[in-house]
């Protein structure tokens, strides 16, 4: 059994006190993971959730990934990062905690690419901590798209990423992610959408163990109404789909988006029509998924030469320590990583 590495996120927020209920309330699914970070802030979230009258957590200090695999169930491993930042005051914004999350991040993305680790889950990291830190990413997928790059000895535009959000009823896979909406309009090219759905046909094809059923979303409202409402669909996404199905994939499309999600949706009642649908920028694709439950769903990198997961949500700096976060989107995506990876 591979490990499975979990870095802390921003120690202000509430990705320590998930990753501690994690491994406190689902040890099945966390056995031969190891959090990535520092052990007194992991000793700090399982103070945070400890509750009157339960033994408290264990936090044990690990230095090499394959001690994890004798470790007993409800023990959180901690492999400390060398020189991180220790535990920061809860909920505030500050470099020290950006640059924490960050720290532990790339050595996780390294063990991972080095074949050290089977896959990494990434607890929640702030944007505006990471820039203080003087991070040049806006996030995860961005810092780890580069990571890979270097690795690989590619420049960054030859390790192109996509961003999927699924659950158990619905997949999505954007275009753009964390751009403005007007660069996100103006991302919508043939190349970048027909690559969007090279990207994705090749990750779920890994995963599924078949040719993925993709639908694709148009732009603009009723998928533009043959021009009236916009030239996008006629002009771009058709001729983008187009040369993906001359390639071989199973694609359709464009769809009006305010009904293309429901079609593919996937229940016990009905199957869906459609394995993923490739949404054109970063709301349209994840309201859908995100209004099905944030709890349930999981952000998956596609491209990386590694398996990345995270929970879907942010660092919550408002219930911070409080002990009261939810862990089950986290314990999904460990559930999902350990999936992907075997």
């Amino acid at each position: 059994m591979h490990t499975i590495a979990v870095t802390q996120g921003d120690p202000a927020g509430i990705g320590p006190e998930i990753v501690a209920k994690a491994f406190r309330d689902a040890p099945e699914v966390l056995r031969h993971c190891f959090v990535v970070g520092d052990v007194a802030t992991l000793r700090r979230a399982a103070q945070a959730i400890a509750r009157p009258g339960v033994g408290g957590l264990p936090v044990a200090q690990i230095s090499a990934p394959q001690e994890v695999l004798t470790m007993p169930p409800r023990c959180v491993p901690v492999l400390p990062v060398q020189g991180i930042p220790g535990p920061q005051p809860w909920g505030q914004i500050s470099a020290a905690a950006g640059r924490a999350a960050a720290d532990c991040v790339v050595w996780a993305a390294r063990a991972a690419l080095r074949g050290e680790v089977a896959a990494l889950v990434t607890a929640p990291v702030h944007k505006e901590a990471l820039s203080a830190a003087g991070v040049d990413f806006p996030g995860h997928t961005e810092l780890l798209q580069a990571e890979a790059a270097v690795h690989q000895g590619v420049p960054l535009t030859r390790m192109p990423v996509r961003m999927m959000l699924a659950n158990d009823e619905l997949r999505t896979v954007l275009v753009s992610i964390h751009v403005s909406l007007c660069e996100a309009i103006a991302a919508v090219t043939r190349d970048n959408v027909l690559q969007t759905l090279q990207i994705t046909h090749a990750a779920l094809q890994r995963s599924l163990g078949r040719v993925p059923r993709i639908a694709v979303a148009g732009l603009n409202p009723h998928a533009g109404e043959g021009g009236l409402f916009g030239r996008e669909e006629l002009e771009v996404i058709a001729p983008a789909i187009a040369a993906a199905r001359a390639q071989g994939l199973d694609v359709h499309g464009p769809f009006a988006p305010d009904t293309v999600f429901m079609r593919a949706r996937s229940t016990p009642q009905r199957p869906g029509e459609f394995d993923v649908v490739i949404a054109m920028y970063h709301d349209q694709g994840l309201i859908p998924v995100k209004y099905l439950g944030v709890d349930k769903g999981v952000n998956v990198t596609l491209g990386l030469p590694l398996v990345r997961t995270s929970p879907d949500h942010g660092t919550a700096f408002d219930i911070a320590g409080q002990g009261v976060a939810d862990a089950a989107s986290l314990i999904e995506a460990v559930r999902m990583a350990r999936q992907l990876s075997e």
